[in-house]
């Protein structure tokens, strides 16, 4: 595999768990956080580390569903987006959630993979983002989010 689709599979994944020289990517920025370290919550109305975890699994899975044409709703948790940490009556643990973080990236990966490079210019149906957009998009959402966590580290501390 050579051009932009190789370049745009080389991004997500510095993005997600490469080394870089923009700092941490997204793996990397919650590699030994502990449970409570996850839960801790920056102020009140704050997104937590778990739930800035789920929301970057989330997209993508949204995003390789928007690409494979797959069906709503076969995301493992109810709901969409943001999901609120702990959740009344959900028995999920800080690793379920890295697990599933893991297992959408590989998802995502393998989607793109398969994608022919000549239809990266494609729009993404039902979207006004071509496919090459929506990839090098989720590449920046795991930067942008690994910011984020990166920050509540340092506030935590």
């Amino acid at each position: 595999m050579d051009g932009a689709l190789r370049q745009i599979l080389l991004l997500i994944d510095e993005a997600y768990s490469g080394k870089s020289w923009h700092g941490t990517a997204l793996r990397g920025s919650v590699r030994g956080v502990s449970p409570a370290e996850a839960q801790w919550r920056p102020g009140r109305g704050r997104h937590n580390i778990r739930e800035l975890v789920l929301h970057a699994a989330y997209w993508k899975y949204a995003v390789r569903r928007k690409l494979t044409r797959g069906k709503r709703g076969s995301f493992p948790l109810k709901g969409s987006n943001f999901f609120v940490r702990p959740a009344p009556g959900e028995e999920t643990t800080w690793e379920v959630e890295i697990a599933l973080l893991e297992s959408e990236h590989a998802l995502l990966k393998e989607a793109a993979g398969s994608l022919a490079e000549k239809d990266l210019h494609l729009r993404v149906r039902g979207s006004r983002f071509t496919r090459e957009e929506m990839l090098r998009g989720i590449a920046a959402h795991d930067l942008y989010h690994a910011g984020q966590i990166q920050l509540i580290k340092r506030l935590m501390r």
